[in-house]
């Protein structure tokens, strides 16, 4: 162990995460529009690795420079390490596109360059430009009564270099942004497509009469996002919406352009104008700006280079049933999206809204869709008389605008709506109905890993549990009474909660695993999250490996944990699995001597989920949801397709079945799973015969 340093950068290891889901653009074992869309994922992820990582990084070390990280790390250091890592990583993404590119031109998706156009192609592109970019377009020159424009975080723009026709005066410099409310890709009579900034090149003359046009050259700007937010102000509302202003102004971090002739000149400049480091600019050598080739898959339906469909299964759990509210008084039911339909959480929510036995309904809200149906349910609650109360966090990074929307809709419509605790992010994700029934008053519950978002549900996986006991009902509504009033609890019933004793939970967990081990027990911990990065949880993860406990992590993204190591992790492994869907939920099961428990939640292991936000950690006690969720974490355990294991060195090694392995992909597996029930039970409902559900057989586990 000596020598080895026991943590790895979070940073570093995030941009290690993104490497992992760019594989997944140069594996050609996925369909080629799939390999195209994870690409542009992996440009959207850099954008925010910038706006706020790398932003938070040079803001240190400009101003804390002798701040260190849990790696003894300082934040120069760290900045000057992400950005060396950044860079090489984009040379992989543009080296990807060049193969996708010809790739998508066998299967004749075409991107055309501006050489590559016939003759009459460029008459139709004159005509378009004439017709519907000219209008649109603001050519926004510099000089001595023009100042340099501030130009707006993540938009693409013209440089143009020019000089007055027929004179030798020193050239000036105007910039025109390509408009993001027409089509990035422009389609050509052939069924090919170009670039909306080619065809500005190739007319932009037209913009600058009695001007020689010497260069042209497209450039973008990434800036600082990340803005505090004045939670001292009397109204949090008006404090995020000057927030979100701010944003788009933030200094500037990064600096792309295109790296083609005579792009030298337009570089120099906007260095010099912007004040950006030379380890800031990226100089690319084809598309600005890859997260546009999210919408080259939109716009060619090719189903043959894409998945198959997979539309989201009716739940299990409440399959054969009506009225939710009995069927959950019958059992806790447990809903494993996106394999099952986001619509239970959906009707859940409007058959309390139509109920007229419902008086109450509560829920938090951290991020809902542009047009959320779960608000349009809330709202009609309120229009039938029910108490509705909901917690919007306008805090939401880079949702902010969309949650201020809904919170004024929501108000208008005569919701209680509350912005949750000064300081506090409040991510947890459980929403409370309180029904009048004839043994009294019941509350009713869903706690869940994601948000109440019906498009990210179709996206991301997680989990949900419904359920009446009474305990967990208590303390959902005392939680309510925390966020909306002056409410501590003493003491939860089955809830942790963040921050007061989320991480004392976690650690008294593990401690008890520590102890069973020593004692000879049953110890084993299996924990699944985004992220684990925080210290004082990796540490105690360290003594428990000592101790001999058995510890599988299934992580996604950022992990500061080293597995593996002699002396130090030897009984941890780690994976990460990269797929279809994005794998967002937390499921967290101890051993416990034998008598195993299982959690579920919000929080990841990281010192803001802890420490620094709302979230609840509830648990799942019924023993065929248990058995349900171990056959999950079983199956993620045993996939050895699109799982990743973590090397002592902190690097991961792609699994693939070997010769006579059986491949396990556990996202398939989940889908087939629940089809395969789907179909058992409407043969059932044939025959007349009818068997009770059990979770599949946990043959991996």
């Amino acid at each position: 162990m000596d020598g080895v340093p026991t943590l790895i950068n979070r940073e570093s290891s995030w941009l290690d995460f993104n490497m992992r889901v760019l594989e997944e653009a140069q594996d050609p074992s996925n369909p080629l529009l799939e390999r195209v869309k994870f690409l542009a994922i992996t440009a959207s992820n850099l954008d925010e690795f910038f706006m706020i990582r790398i932003a938070d990084l040079k803001t240190q070390a400009e101003e804390k420079p002798e701040r260190v990280d849990e790696t003894g790390m300082a934040a120069r250091a760290q900045y000057e390490m992400v950005v060396h890592k950044a860079h090489a990583m984009v040379e992989v993404q543009y080296a990807c596109w060049e193969v996708l590119r010809a790739q998508l031109a066998q299967e004749s998706i075409v991107v055309r360059r501006p050489q590559d156009i016939s003759p009459m192609q460029l008459l139709a592109l004159e005509r378009y430009f004439d017709e519907a970019l000219f209008p649109v377009l603001t050519p926004i020159a510099v000089d001595a009564t023009r100042p340099f424009p501030l130009l707006t975080n993540k938009e693409i723009y013209l440089g143009v270099l020019l000089r007055l026709k027929d004179s030798e005066d020193e050239a000036v410099f105007a910039a025109v942004q390509v408009p993001a409310i027409l089509d990035r890709f422009i389609a050509l009579d052939d069924g090919s497509v170009i670039l909306l900034e080619d065809v500005m090149a190739l007319q932009v003359r037209q913009l600058f009469p009695g001007y020689d046009v010497l260069h042209t050259c497209p450039f973008r700007i990434t800036r600082n996002s990340d803005l505090d937010i004045d939670e001292g102000e009397d109204d949090l509302m008006i404090a995020v919406e000057h927030s979100i202003d701010r944003r788009k102004w933030g200094d500037p971090l990064r600096l792309e352009v295109m790296a083609a002739a005579g792009s030298a000149e337009i570089t120099t400049y906007l260095v010099e104008r912007l004040g950006i480091a030379e380890t800031g600019v990226f100089r690319l050598p084809d598309l600005l700006d890859l997260t546009a080739l999210n919408k080259l898959g939109k716009l060619f339906d090719r189903k043959d280079l894409k998945d198959a469909s997979r539309p989201p299964l009716p739940a299990l759990d409440f399959a054969g049933t009506e009225n939710i509210f009995e069927a959950i008084r019958q059992k806790d039911r447990l809903v494993q999206l996106p394999y099952e339909s986001f619509d239970c959480v959906l009707n859940f929510v409007k058959q309390a809204a139509a109920d007229p036995d419902v008086l109450a309904i509560k829920q938090t809200l951290y991020r809902v869709s542009g047009n959320s149906p779960i608000v349009g349910a809330l709202i009609e609650a309120a229009r039938n008389g029910k108490q509705v109360t909901v917690l919007v966090e306008l805090k939401a990074r880079f949702d902010e605008q969309n949650n201020i929307h809904w919170a004024r809709r929501l108000e208008k419509a005569g919701c209680h709506v509350v912005y949750g605790l000064v300081g506090l992010k409040t991510h947890c994700k459980v929403l409370l109905v309180v029904r009048r029934e004839d043994e009294g008053i019941r509350r009713y519950v869903h706690l869940g890993t994601g948000n109440y978002n019906d498009s990210t549900a179709r996206l991301y996986t997680d989990m949900g549990l419904f359920s009446c006991r009474e305990q967990l009902g208590a303390d959902a509504s005392a939680l309510f009474n925390m966020l909306t009033g002056y409410s501590l609890p003493r003491a939860w019933r089955k809830f942790a909660v963040a921050p007061a004793s989320l991480r004392q939970f976690f650690e008294h967990k593990i401690d008890g695993e520590i102890a069973n081990a020593r004692l000879g027990r049953p110890a084993r911990i299996i924990a699944k999250m985004n992220s684990l990065v925080d210290r004082g949880i990796i540490e105690k993860l360290y003594e428990a490996s000592a101790a001999g406990v058995q510890i599988d992590l299934i992580i996604r993204g950022m992990n500061s944990l080293r597995a593996g190591v002699p002396g130090l992790s030897e009984n941890i492994r780690v994976r990460s699995i990269i797929g279809r869907y994005l794998e967002h939920s937390r499921i967290f099961r101890f051993e416990n001597g034998g008598r195993v428990e299982i959690y579920m939640g919000s929080a990841d292991w990281m010192p803001r989920n802890l420490d620094r936000r709302v979230e609840v950690i509830f648990p799942v006690e019924q023993e065929d949801l248990m058995a349900r969720i171990d056959h999950i974490l079983a199956v993620e355990l045993a996939d050895n397709c699109r799982a990743r294991v973590q090397r002592g060195d902190g690097s991961y090694r792609h699994l693939h079945p070997e010769e006579g392995e059986t491949a396990v992909l556990a996202q398939d597996v989940f889908y087939q799973e629940i089809a395969q029930a789907h179909r058992a039970l409407r043969e059932m409902e044939k025959s007349g015969v009818y068997q009770p559900k059990t979770a599949p057989e946990n043959e991996h586990f």
